[in-house]
C-alpha cells in the first residue's frame, strides 16, 4: 500500500491555504466512507497478525509489531459502533501519529488521498452520525465522515491529564487575571481539556468551535471595542469551515486584529508544522496534549500586565 501515500509532500504544500488532505477508507461492507488527515498517517499496511491484550478497552484489538516496536491497534469499526474488522479479508492497518504517540487503526478497504476545501467541511448535523465523527464533507458526491481520533483515544485511555498543582492560579498570580483567552477547537475533548487549564490558571476565556466562528467573534469584538479583544488565541489546526492556519492568516491580515498573539495547538505533531506555523504568522506551536507545556506557553505569550 506504499503507493497510497505517494505525493504527501505535494499535499503538505496545501497547508496554510484552508485545504485538507485526507486518506479515504471504508469501515464496513456497506461502503460507508471515512477519512483521516493524511498528515497524521505514517504508513498503510495489510493488517498483520494482531496479538490480543488482556484488560484493554473493548476497541483495542491487540498489539502489532511495527518496525521493531510494539504499538496498540484499535479496531476503527468497533469504535464507530460497527461489527469488528479484525480478521476481515479486506482489513488494513493505518499507522498514525497523534499527540506525539504512535498507534494503529484497523480499517477496511483503503481508497486514496484526496484534498478538499476546508470551507466544504462541516460539523455533523445533530443525530446524523455518532459521537466519534466530528465533521463531514462530500467527495465525488458521496458523504465522507471525518473521524474524531482524539475522542477515540480519550475513550480508549480513560485517563485525564491534569495541570500540575504548582501552576494552579499562576495566571491570576502573574497579574493576568483580566487577560481573556479565545480557545478554538472542533473537538469537544480538546475544548474541555483547555477549558480546565484556563480555569486552573485563573484566566477568563471564550470558546469557539471552528475558525470561522472564532473569526466572526474577533471581528465583532474589534468592531465593538478593540480593548475587548482576547489577549491570546489558542487554536487547533484541523477544523471545519476555516482551519487554524487560515484563521491565523486572517488575523494577521486584519489591521484591527494583527497584533493578537496566536498559539496553534494540534495533534498534528509532524515536523512540517514549524515552517507552516512561521509562514502563517503564528507565535507558537504546541503539540497536544501536555497540560503543563501548554500552560507555560500560555503564560509566556500573554502580554505583560498593565
Amino acid at each position: 500500500m506504499g503507493n497510497v501515500l505517494e505525493g504527501v509532500e505535494r499535499q503538505i504544500r496545501l497547508a496554510g491555504h484552508n485545504r485538507m488532505a485526507m486518506l479515504l477508507f471504508s469501515v464496513n461492507d456497506g461502503g460507508a466512507r471515512c477519512a483521516l488527515n493524511v498528515f497524521k498517517v505514517r504508513e498503510v499496511l495489510r493488517c498483520p497478525t494482531i496479538t490480543p491484550l488482556l484488560g484493554q478497552n473493548a476497541f483495542v484489538a491487540g498489539s502489532a509489531d511495527y518496525r521493531g516496536k510494539t504499538i496498540p491497534v484499535i479496531d476503527m469499526a468497533l469504535a464507530l459502533g460497527l461489527p469488528p474488522l479484525a480478521g476481515s479479508a479486506q482489513a488494513h492497518m493505518v499507522v498514525t501519529e497523534f499527540s506525539r504517540s504512535v498507534q494503529a487503526f484497523i480499517v477496511g478497504a483503503v481508497d486514496r488521498i484526496v484534498h478538499v476545501d476546508v470551507a466544504s467541511v462541516e460539523p455533523p448535523r445533530e443525530g446524523m452520525v455518532g459521537p466519534r465523527i466530528n465533521a463531514t464533507t462530500r467527495v465525488d458526491g458521496a458523504l465522507v465522515m471525518i473521524v474524531d481520533v482524539e475522542q477515540i483515544l480519550a475513550d480508549v485511555s480513560g485517563v485525564t491529564q491534569a495541570l500540575s498543582p504548582t501552576l494552579h492560579g499562576a495566571g491570576s498570580q502573574a497579574g493576568h487575571g483580566r487577560r481573556r483567552l479565545l480557545i478554538v477547537d472542533d473537538s469537544s475533548v480538546a475544548r474541555r481539556n483547555m477549558e480546565e487549564i484556563a480555569k486552573r490558571l485563573g484566566l477568563p476565556y471564550t470558546l469557539a468551535h471552528d475558525g470561522a466562528q472564532a473569526l466572526e467573534y474577533l471581528r465583532n469584538a474589534a468592531a465593538d471595542d478593540v480593548e475587548g479583544l482576547p489577549s491570546l488565541v489558542i487554536s487547533d489546526i484541523e477544523m471545519p469551515r476555516l482551519d487554524g492556519y487560515a484563521l491565523t492568516r486572517a488575523i494577521r491580515e486584519a489591521p484591527a486584529l494583527a497584533r493578537l498573539r496566536v498559539l496553534l495547538h494540534s495533534s498534528l505533531s509532524g515536523g512540517f508544522n514549524a515552517d507552516t506555523v512561521a509562514s502563517v504568522g503564528a507565535d507558537r506551536f504546541v503539540a497536544k496534549f501536555n497540560p503543563d507545556i501548554l500552560a507555560k506557553a500560555i503564560l509566556e505569550l500573554l502580554p505583560a500586565s498593565d
